[in-house]
């Protein structure tokens, strides 16, 4: 498996982990999402936010840690 593919894996299992939060949160204990930490904005829109703005974060992060080219290393040119 690739450096690239190995990171967004990893990358992947982040977001997953948060996303599987909001979706047990709002499963399992609705009554948490209808809190309003921030007057007139409820903890479920603060999460979907928070998982849009995460989800552009890792896909930087993508970017930034992986080669363009692939698997190509240093040891290789």
């Amino acid at each position: 498996m690739s450096k690239n593919a190995r990171v967004g894996l990893w990358l992947f299992g982040i977001y997953l982990a948060f996303y599987a939060g909001f979706v047990w949160l709002n499963a399992f204990s609705p009554e948490t999402m209808k809190l309003t930490p921030i007057p007139g904005l409820n903890l479920a829109v603060l999460y979907g936010f928070a998982l849009i703005i995460t989800a552009f974060a890792l896909a930087l992060l993508y970017g930034i840690l992986c080669h363009p080219s692939g698997d190509r290393r240093e040891d290789q040119k």
